[in-house]
């Protein structure tokens, strides 16, 4: 698993499996977001397999399932509501692109500034310039 921080609170990855669930929570995560739709992928887990394994190791599993170029302000609505609860997000897709771009998405609905998020979205590798164009706050 390759996991890329993309402020202190938020962290993304590739597709993560059952597995992971315990060495997530191990490094202080607290809620996993899958950003995939169900059954993307025939080699990965249900949600109701993730959620399950998410629950054992302590851990809460939301789905904000979008496909790519998809995105919309709702998604990032919903990414804000886990981001307000202040817990500590470990988000997954694909590659992590879909994942960056819903946490850019949900930061400019906080009003965080938009030159800030592309930076920190560079450093950890993503282009998140589409949704600092699309979503407004």
């Amino acid at each position: 698993m390759n996991i890329k921080k993309l402020d202190e609170q938020v962290s993304v990855s590739e597709h993560i499996t059952c597995e992971a669930m315990a060495p997530l929570a191990q490094s202080g995560v607290q809620v996993v977001v899958c950003n995939c739709p169900e059954g993307e992928s025939e080699v990965h887990p249900s949600y109701k397999a993730m959620e399950r394994a998410a629950q054992d190791a302590g851990l809460r599993f939301i789905a904000i399932p979008f496909t790519r170029g998809r995105m919309t302000r709702e998604h990032c609505e919903a990414f804000l509501d886990v981001l307000q609860g202040g817990e500590k997000i470990h988000a997954f897709c694909r590659t992590g692109n879909r994942s960056s771009q819903v946490w850019a998405g949900a930061k400019v609905l906080m009003g965080s500034d938009k030159k800030q998020l592309f930076g920190q979205a560079q450093m950890a590798g993503f282009d998140v310039s589409a949704a600092l164009v699309a979503i407004e706050p």
